[in-house]
């Protein structure tokens, strides 16, 4: 099947992946990454980053990252929080896998959007027990803060560092909404370049929030698992036996361009980014309508967008939480949106593997696409040994399959009402 005759109604300006950068628990960089999905193998485990013995939820995916391993100076490390290092690093593989530099692009025609839910969290509250003496001073004493302590409170920072980076003078800017942060700043990137502003854009999403404060928020609505005796079967998305997510952190960094751009410099293309599409329920801070009508909507807006029919989907990266309310929701919009065809589509959540990295996992799923294009093959869903009734398509339990994917859709929600979705195929002119 060759994917000809698409997005005409886009205009002439259509915008590929042409480099891939990526941090994610179980692997550093988007090599080890791709092998940990294939894997099947969740690198969930109980926290080592503090004392997490009072909390209701012990464990989390954490990243096995060395700042200075990783290429970072002892002044970027002691400047940076865990976020924008991550954001940075991550910039850095995309860069010299895109091969971008010796393009000499114009600094003006290069832009930048991160997505991140919750910023610098780590060293805020790092910085906040030292100013306020561990909680014991209302009024915290400005002058034992670090110089850098604004950066961590002005989460555009993450973009200005990312902007450094490569020397983008196009625009920079953050994208901040909740879960789908990551997606949506890949979606904002793929406008900028469409509409003739840019001719590439660094995009994508970076979270580190494995932190006290973040992990005792959702230990408060109880959306995380607490099955802290078993960490590494803990987060069992579409399984009867599901109890709540897994807390992740880790970054997904693309190099978006031009199509024409791309091409005419002889870039490796991943995948095109097709379609786009992002809704509101305005219904529930944390609640989701369990008929799934505004992502099944993000869904069709994307496909819409892409010229595509439901049927050309041949794969859905779920957003897939482990959570009763949004399997339920997901399964219902998945089958709203693509009608019969939703059980003829294999689905899988890949935070089964590598937990719900907040405003990063968005960004990391697009990832996991575009290599799920150029690779011919799917990542399993984890931990599904018992599937729920309730829950009936194909989430490709437990192993990986091999097969082309010419057509993924990744999916994704976020606290808010935030329902975002995203279409990639197959390079102009493949046959995969």
């Amino acid at each position: 099947m060759i994917l000809d005759g698409m997005h005409e109604g886009n205009g002439s300006r259509r915008v590929v992946i042409t480099g891939i950068g990526v941090i994610a628990p179980g692997g550093i960089g988007r090599k080890a990454f791709w092998e940990r999905l294939l894997s099947g193998r969740p690198a969930t485990r109980p926290i080592t980053f503090f004392d997490a013995e009072p909390f209701r939820s012990r464990i989390a995916a954490e990243c096995d990252f060395d700042p200075q391993a990783a290429g970072l100076t002892q002044r970027e490390i002691r400047r940076l929080d865990r976020v924008a290092q991550f954001a940075v690093v991550c910039t850095r593989e995309s860069l010299a896998d895109s091969e971008l530099g010796d393009a000499r692009t114009p600094p003006h025609r290069v832009g930048v959007a991160i997505g991140t839910a919750v910023g610098c969290t780590q060293r805020l509250e790092e910085e906040y027990v030292v100013l306020s003496d561990a909680g014991r001073r209302w009024l915290v004493d400005h002058a034992y803060g670090v110089p850098h302590l604004y950066d961590y409170f002005v989460p555009s920072s993450i973009a200005a560092e990312v902007a450094w980076a490569v020397n983008a003078q196009g625009p920079a800017t953050v994208v901040s909404a909740g879960c789908t942060s990551g997606i949506d700043a890949v979606g904002y990137a793929c406008d900028l370049i469409r509409e003739g502003s840019v001719d590439v854009m660094v995009a994508g999403g970076t979270d580190a929030p494995i932190s006290p404060i973040t992990v005792a928020c959702f230990d408060a609505i109880k959306a995380t698992s607490p099955s802290n005796d078993d960490p590494e079967h803990a987060l069992r998305p579409f399984d009867r036996n599901r109890n709540g997510f897994v807390l992740g952190e880790g970054a997904a960094i693309l190099v978006l361009e031009e199509r024409g751009h791309a091409y005419r410099r002889g870039a490796h293309v991943y995948a095109e980014i097709a379609g786009f599409g992002s809704r509101g329920n305005a219904y529930h801070m944390t609640g989701l309508r369990p008929d799934g009508v505004e992502l099944a909507a993000a869904a069709t807006a994307a496909l819409a967008e892409a010229r595509l029919p439901a049927e050309a989907v041949e794969y859905v990266n779920a957003h897939g939480t482990a959570t009763k309310q949004n399997d339920r929701h997901e399964t219902a919009a998945i089958k709203r949106s693509l009608g019969d065809h939703a059980h003829r589509v294999p689905i899988s959540s890949i935070k089964s593997m590598i937990g719900h990295s907040l405003g990063a996992i968005g960004s990391i799923e697009i990832a996991a696409c575009a290599l799920a294009i150029e690779h011919s093959a799917i990542p399993p869903t984890a931990n599904l040994t018992d599937p729920d009734p309730e829950l009936d398509l194909d989430y490709v339990p437990l192993t990986a399959r091999e097969q082309p994917v010419r057509v993924a859709l990744t999916v994704g929600s976020g606290f808010g009402g935030f329902q975002s979705a995203m279409v990639l195929t197959a390079p102009a002119g493949t046959t995969r």
